[in-house]
């Protein structure tokens, strides 16, 4: 079950049925482990590893993401089997190369085709469509508000990997970047206004406030800022350290013991 490589999926849209495929999967690896995150959660950490400024492999953030290496034998508790895994990343390869590609086109308005779309739920509309007699039985379980999990998901990806995001020197470029986290923080908190508006329906039941709205299309816009900016950046230069050369008759720097002109300064 290797990590390090796997042969992408096309970057066709993923369909109903497919997201749903990835659903079981993780409901299944929550009966053997119940701190699995849902999909919203992992659609979140999925668009924050794609805006990273470094690209960070599979081996690296299923670890993270999971709470389990796949390439330790413990993939025999998650994971039923190798074919469940493979189908697994068969399916986030694919929800990868659709995000990267929405994040990689350029967009006037956020309803434009092929704008990146984040695969959240409405828990709030689907717990107003219930019997009062289903939710009843949910007791005074706390419902997360439109994109929190989303977002939460994403910071988690950002506070895994902190040095990664760590503000440019470039001015501009770090204000950039630490605007467009305020925008996905402020999404990771409670939605305690009034509900004014439908989630997916203009004319369904309200399930959020205005300002929620405008929060969540903020956060999106943000992930657009972030992808570009850390684009045009590129990954971090490892500082290099020269060592100073020793005397000819001081010892070598490279630890043999030997003196630097019958060492090293052979060379």
């Amino acid at each position: 079950m290797s990590t390090e490589a796997f042969t992408p999926a096309p970057s066709e849209p993923m369909s109903v049925e497919q997201f749903d495929e990835l659903d079981t999967i993780l409901d299944d690896l929550r009966t053997r482990d119940d701190e699995i995150p849902q999909w919203e959660f992992c659609e979140g950490f999925l668009a924050a590893l794609i805006c990273c400024r470094r690209v960070i492999v599979p081996s690296e953030y299923l670890p993270v993401l999971l709470g389990h290496d796949p390439e330790d034998e413990s993939v025999s508790e998650l994971f039923t089997d190798a074919a469940q895994f493979e189908r697994f990343m068969e399916l986030w390869v694919q929800r990868w190369n659709e995000v990267a590609m929405a994040l990689n086109t350029p967009i006037e308005a956020l309803n434009d085709e092929g704008a990146y779309q984040p695969e959240v739920m409405d828990l709030r509309g689907a717990i107003a469509a219930l019997t009062p007699e289903q939710r009843a039985e949910m007791g005074d379980v706390p419902v997360p508000s439109f994109g929190q999990i989303w977002a939460i998901g994403f910071m988690y990806a950002v506070e895994s990997w902190p040095e990664e995001w760590a503000a440019p020197r470039d001015r501009e470029a770090a204000s950039v970047i630490n605007e467009a986290l305020e925008c996905i923080v402020t999404l990771t908190e409670d939605d305690t206004e009034e509900p004014t508006v439908g989630a997916f329906e203009e004319d369904g039941v309200p399930t959020m406030s205005e300002q929620r709205l405008n929060d969540f299309a903020d956060a999106l816009w943000a992930v657009y800022d972030l992808r570009e900016v850390w684009r045009n950046i590129g990954p971090r230069v490892e500082t290099v350290h020269r060592v100073a050369t020793p005397g000819r008759n001081e010892l070598c720097s490279c630890g043999s013991g030997k003196k630097y002109k019958k060492c090293c300064g052979l060379n």
